[in-house]
């Protein structure tokens, strides 16, 4: 099989920083995990809010830690730092090779869409609560097999809330990407771009929030070469 990831993102307009942090590790046990933080607020200040819970979660990953764990200390570590008063949205999602699932943990109201080839498209979004600000905050924790066919979607809240102030109503990524699963379009890369190009076409070009996007997708590989790949653009 042939795992592909790809990640799109883009800051709100006139904004020097994004709020959004993403960040990848490899697991020292095999595999990978990307952390993906959304910042209370918007600009520097949301910045150093998504670094500080990244860079712990990225932390204890990376030393062997479980996912609902390093989520867990995460929070526990915001909590401390800023007394209860700044939260922020923290989504993992890890590849697993020990188990040989996706682990995929939600502090997240927006919801993270799977499709699968037994179950179609359906949605991970069991009520989660923000890291950062209750006391005994825990992830929403699911475990799905690495099976061809798999799509999982996770979104920062820009995304589904594209449009909402400039008169073209709200996007809506979970209808947006059942149409292009409909049409054949499964591809990691092409999925998170194209969602993230009808999300900004809402805002007129012009995010009223941090977006980011991350998606992964299972193909059956007929053959393996070993070679793990990384594309990264980074416009300046």
């Amino acid at each position: 099989m042939d795992v592909q990831f790809a990640v799109a993102k883009i800051g709100k307009y006139a904004t020097s920083e994004s709020g959004d942090t993403l960040e990848m590790i490899e697991r020292p046990h095999g595999g990978l995990s990307f952390v993906l933080v959304d910042g209370q607020r918007s600009g520097k200040s949301a910045k150093a809010i998504s670094n500080l819970v990244a860079r712990k979660a990225i932390q204890l990953l990376s030393e062997g830690v479980r996912d609902g764990a390093a989520a867990r200390a995460a929070h526990d570590y915001l909590y401390t730092y800023r007394g209860g008063k700044v939260s922020a949205t923290l989504n993992m999602l890890s590849v697993d090779m020990e188990t040989k699932t996706f682990v995929i943990s939600r502090n997240n109201e927006s919801p993270v869409v799977v499709f699968t080839q037994q179950d179609g498209l359906y949605l991970l979004d069991e009520p989660s609560r923000c890291v950062g600000i209750y006391r005994n905050t825990k992830p929403v924790i699911t475990e799905l097999p690495i099976l061809p066919g798999t799509i999982i979607v996770v979104f920062t809240d820009g995304l589904r809330h594209a449009g909402s102030l400039s008169g073209n109503g709200n996007y809506d990524p979970v209808a947006a990407t059942r149409q292009m699963i409909g049409t054949g379009i499964t591809e990691a890369r092409t999925l998170a771009d194209m969602l993230l190009a009808e999300a900004n076409e809402k805002d007129n070009g012009r995010p009223r929030d941090d977006i980011s996007v991350l998606v992964v997708s299972v193909h059956a590989a007929p053959q393996k070469d070993g070679v793990r790949r990384m594309d990264v653009s980074l416009p300046i």
